[in-house]
């Protein structure tokens, strides 16, 4: 069923729009709710109207957001946790943390539901987080997630441990090398002696 929205669906159409839709999706909630309409005259230049005033709004939305996101872009947050031995944070960072730590620090009021993150951070480093102010305007802060200093010589023991590792791993895999190419060696001369036979 052909449909013209009067208001943004998320995930499906914005205001103005006109969409196919699936008959039981139309009929059971968009037409009900007043969300959307049939394609008759009356309804396109009523959708038109509201996608004209919605663009504006949108506009005024985007250009007051654009200044706060102009003082976020490219800034990074630094985010103390509590280490375990295994390198893992107890606990997580959440968007929440997040939020709380770029108004108090950066100066700029950040709700903790515009912070895009995937999963809570739950190990030391650095990870680019998405604050998305409006639907236009985003902004990229990095959250470097440090150890507390009851923790910094948990993390320096294991950050050592994990040198140690991949140094002995990198070693391992050298001799590997050296011997698969000794053999490789080998093997040409053997074949270059029965050549000559």
């Amino acid at each position: 069923m052909k449909v013209v929205f009067f208001e943004d669906v998320e995930g499906t159409a914005q205001v103005g729009e006109v969409k196919e839709v699936k008959n039981g999706f139309a009929r059971n909630f968009l037409l009900p709710r007043g969300v959307a309409g049939s394609t008759s005259k009356d309804n396109l230049q009523r959708a038109n109207s509201l996608a004209q005033k919605e663009a504006r709004r949108q506009e005024k939305l985007d250009g007051e957001a654009r200044g706060v996101a102009g003082k976020l872009d490219g800034y990074t947050v630094t985010i103390e946790a509590r280490v375990g031995e295994t390198g893992h944070l107890f606990g997580s960072v959440t968007n929440r943390d997040i939020a709380e730590q770029l108004t108090a620090r950066a100066g700029v009021e950040v709700d903790s539901k515009i912070v895009l993150l995937a999963e809570p951070i739950r190990e030391i480093g650095q990870k680019q987080v998405t604050v998305k102010f409006t639907r236009n305007v985003t902004s990229e802060v990095t959250v470097d997630v440090v150890p507390d200093e009851a923790s910094k010589p948990v993390v320096e023991k294991f950050l050592a441990e994990k040198k140690a590792q991949a140094e002995a791993d990198a070693k391992i895999a050298a001799e590997k090398k050296a011997l698969a190419e000794a053999k490789a060696a080998e093997e040409a001369a053997a074949a270059e002696e029965t050549e000559e036979e």
